[in-house]
């Protein structure tokens, strides 16, 4: 089979994240990156260190087969990070997924990886990781307009 067209809107669609993620980013200073609603709830940092531990677990480790080992509850944990920090982390690790996306062959799509005890393709995982970045990615911008109000700029394409 012929995965071109699911490269094709892979590589868009996690552009499009990263696009947006860096355009609400750079919007909010240090301490706004790092403020939370509450005790119970993530900052931007968090949600930013969380989704690359995703991409730890499922791109590097999961389809490029690199040794690497995630902890999620330390991610989870809330963390000072500046902005400058998080932009750089959003450039690398977006830019590392799309550069898989449009090299993978499409026998390596129908490869699989175990998540959770259940056996996935890694075409299957990339769209699961999409929908999983935009659901962040949406956590994100809420975040941001909650703190910028009237003064937050849209970050739609």
């Amino acid at each position: 089979m012929k995965y071109d067209f699911n490269k094709d809107w892979l590589s868009k669609k996690f552009d499009e994240i990263s696009t947006r993620l860096i355009k609400a980013l750079q919007q909010l200073n240090d301490e706004q990156v790092n403020w939370r609603p509450d005790n119970t709830s993530n900052s931007i940092s968090t949600l930013i260190k969380h989704v690359e531990g995703n991409i730890h677990e499922r791109i590097l480790k999961g389809i490029l087969h690199q040794d690497v080992h995630r902890n999620r509850d330390e991610e989870l944990k809330p963390t000072y990070i500046t902005r400058s920090e998080l932009e750089q982390i959003i450039q690398a690790k977006f830019e590392l997924i799309i550069a898989t996306v449009k090299n993978i062959t499409d026998e390596e799509l129908e490869q699989t990886q175990w998540v959770r005890s259940r056996e996935r393709t890694n075409l299957d995982m990339l769209h699961q990781c999409a929908a999983h970045y935009s659901e962040h990615t949406g956590q994100i911008i809420y975040i941001a307009k909650q703190i910028l109000q009237e003064s937050y700029k849209s970050t739609s394409i």
